[in-house]
């Protein structure tokens, strides 16, 4: 026999999760774009991909993570996936670039954090490549580390974010749902002054345009115009950069992560991540002079994967044609501004460093807004 107070626990709980869980764009009947999303509206519905977060909230100034990003499970440093990087406004660190751009591939997980902790994403990349069975005698690793400052919020010069920090993240990462908001590499960042963090979306094309998918996750810490669906929203709730002394800097940086299962070069993966960036500009993200906006864009497409020891000196393998890349530059600009919109409406208001405080997106506010513009469906 259940006591009266369980039967309330076992009532609430199943309420709490659902109300935890309706924090995204499309729960409050925000539909952006025409193309549909794939099953869980997130990166992970490109299959294989995983990822894994660490959140550190510690006492009043620690406001930082780790999101690490899998494009599937197995040796990436011995089967390399295809993949590029754009970049939008390049001030920023993201480790690992040029290599990736040079030769067309990822060979290490990707891992988002904070921009004094670079170097100890790098080290604990490069720890767990070596250590991967089948890697004994590698002597090059070419880690990808991204990163945004989230030192308003966060003691970014305290470096709080350690090896194990990586590792847990990398062992916890799992396909499903993406926890988006305030968690990992989004934990002390700000997005059009409101809180941002993690977000992510996803496209999934019709077959007869190939039946690939395209999936999305972003760490939003940058400023401009909020719109959301085409609404002037930040316009409309007077908040945006330069309209007062507190939003007079607009720097920060959006890191941007693009999956698909489509069998992409290098080539078509470089021309997907520029469309990424328009994404980012139908949010009224303006890419200013302090922002460091990159994207990474990689196929998870098995029979492109590249060996570390090639068996044969000519590759033959199939790739998309140009002409049919124009749904999927469709749906990466789609994915990418639904991802940043959510990573804002499922953060949350946060005090950090020396008691500042952000505020999260003020849905009471913004959903009106919304319905005003015809937007909001529900």
């Amino acid at each position: 026999m259940f006591s009266k107070s369980t039967l309330i626990i076992l009532f609430i709980l199943p309420l709490m999760a659902q109300a935890q869980q309706k924090k995204r764009a499309r729960d409050y009947g925000v539909k952006i774009g025409v193309m549909p999303t794939g099953n869980l509206n997130a990166i992970t519905d490109v299959a294989g991909v995983k990822v894994g977060q660490t959140t550190l909230i510690k006492d009043d100034s620690i406001r930082t993570g780790v999101t690490v990003i899998l494009p599937y499970e197995g040796n990436i440093f011995q089967q390399k996936v295809p993949a590029a990087i754009f970049v939008g406004n390049g001030f920023g660190k993201l480790a690992g670039s040029t290599q990736v751009n040079e030769l067309g591939n990822l060979e290490t997980p990707i891992l988002l954090t904070n921009t004094l902790n670079v170097a100890v994403g790098m080290n604990a990349l490069i720890d767990y490549t070596l250590n991967e069975k089948g890697n004994e005698s590698v002597r090059s690793v070419n880690a990808v580390v991204g990163e945004t400052n989230d030192g308003f919020l966060n003691d970014i010069r305290g470096r709080h974010v350690t090896e194990a920090d990586v590792f847990s993240a990398i062992k916890n990462a799992k396909d499903g749902r993406v926890e988006e908001g305030n968690v990992g590499a989004g934990t002390g960042t700000i997005c059009f002054g409101y809180k941002g963090g993690i977000g992510t979306s996803s496209r999934k094309l019709p077959q007869s345009l190939g039946g690939y998918t395209v999936g999305v996750l972003v760490q939003t810490n940058f400023g401009g115009v909020l719109q959301i669906d085409g609404v002037p929203v930040g316009k409309e709730l007077g908040k945006f950069s330069f309209s007062d002394e507190l939003l007079n800097n607009a720097d920060g940086s959006c890191m941007i992560v693009v999956a698909t299962d489509a069998p992409l070069d290098h080539r078509n993966l470089l021309r997907l991540a520029k469309r990424a960036i328009i994404g980012m500009g139908k949010t009224g993200g303006i890419e200013s002079n302090g922002s460091g906006d990159y994207v990474i864009a990689f196929s998870t497409a098995d029979s492109l994967r590249v060996p570390y020891i090639a068996k044969q000196q000519i590759s033959n393998n199939p790739v998309l044609q140009n002409d049919d890349m124009s749904a999927l530059f469709m749906a990466t600009i789609e994915a990418t501004e639904e991802a940043i919109i959510n990573s804002l409406f499922a953060a949350e208001t946060i005090t950090g460093m020396d008691g500042h405080k952000v505020e999260s997106l003020p849905l009471d506010k913004v959903l009106p807004i919304l319905k005003k513009y015809n937007r909001n469906e529900k």
